[in-house]
């Protein structure tokens, strides 16, 4: 009986161990994927675009509209930026449409890249200091820095929205 009982004791040890280390192995995993996960927190320090901006150094606001117009197009009001390499700008985002827009800043390739996760993820939520989503009728900000000089793009990357013409350019020439 004592033998039994041991086995029994032994083989449920087992199977618990077994199960500890597995669950263990999967956190694991998945916080390491997590982490190697294209940036939607805070893995933007080093974007050609610019960095987060102070709001009270920001000198110019552009005030920004999104919409969907009788046509079916989505657009933005107004659809292009000149800004000054160093100049901090405070983007004042309103979505006037029917449905959730986001304005995402950054370089035309890394949109690119970016549009290509959200056709597999359209839910995504994003927590990125170039990046705001906003539903129907509400108002966000976002205060950028530019220190960089070129051609940059701003776009909504929900799926559908950007080849329905939400995009546009942002020239940010020298001071």
């Amino acid at each position: 009986m004592k033998v039994d009982h041991f086995m029994k004791f032994n083989q449920t040890e087992t199977v618990l161990m077994k199960t500890a280390y597995t669950t263990a192995a999967i956190l694991l995993l998945s916080a390491g994927l997590a982490a190697a996960a294209p940036g939607h927190s805070g893995g933007h320090h080093d974007m050609a675009v610019g960095e987060p901006g102070d709001a009270a150094k920001a000198t110019r606001t552009i005030n920004v509209t999104m919409f969907e117009s009788d046509d079916g197009k989505m657009l933005f009001q107004p659809n292009a930026f000149e800004v000054k390499k160093g100049q901090t700008i405070r983007f004042s985002i309103l979505n006037k449409g029917e449905i959730d827009h986001e304005f995402v800043l950054d370089e035309k390739e890394k949109n690119a890249e970016h549009r290509e996760l959200m056709m597999k993820f359209p839910e995504m939520e994003h927590d990125d200091p170039n990046a705001i989503r906003l539903e129907a009728g509400k108002r966000g900000n976002i205060v950028w820095t530019f220190s960089n000089t070129g051609t940059f793009e701003f776009a909504c990357l929900i799926p559908g929205h950007y080849e329905s013409g939400m995009h546009g350019a942002v020239e940010v020439s020298a001071k």
